[in-house]
């Protein structure tokens, strides 16, 4: 199976170097584009959108683009001569990001997160998890 396309879910994780090294290697060694995706709940969404100071309404595409997190990250694979795109959704967050991996056509979905204790993912869910068991391709668990 080639891999063309890897898809990066995005997350407000501290430390995203894990994720960039995985992703940096991939590419490289595969030649894929990647595309950097970013879900955001309502609340979130309106927030950054008052931050990032649009004129008009901005696409969640726009507001992915300009998220500090997908900045970081475009930046750093950019520079490794990495093919980068940004894509963005509102809604819930894991089914989004299932989602926008879907139109994305990937061969590969990458995304970190933090371990946890059976009764810590009962209590309060985990975007991975959901991404995890509901993605239409392989995954690429990165932990923090």
């Amino acid at each position: 199976m080639a891999i063309d396309t890897i898809f990066v879910a995005v997350t407000d994780a501290d430390d995203r170097t894990p994720l960039l090294e995985t992703v940096r290697d991939l590419a490289r060694s595969t030649g894929a584009t990647v595309v950097l995706g970013r879900s955001y709940d309502e609340a979130d969404y309106e927030e950054t959108v008052a931050g990032l100071d649009f004129d008009g309404q901005p696409s969640p595409d726009d507001v992915a683009r300009r998220s500090e997190s997908v900045r970081e990250l475009a930046t750093d694979l950019e520079a490794a001569d990495i093919p980068v795109e940004a894509r963005g959704a509102v809604g819930e967050i894991g089914p989004e990001l299932v989602s926008l991996a879907d139109a994305a056509d990937t061969d590969l979905l990458v995304i970190q997160g933090r371990s946890r204790s059976p009764a810590g993912k009962a209590i309060f869910g985990s975007t991975a998890q959901t991404v995890i068991l509901n993605a239409t391709c392989p995954v690429t668990f990165v932990s923090e």
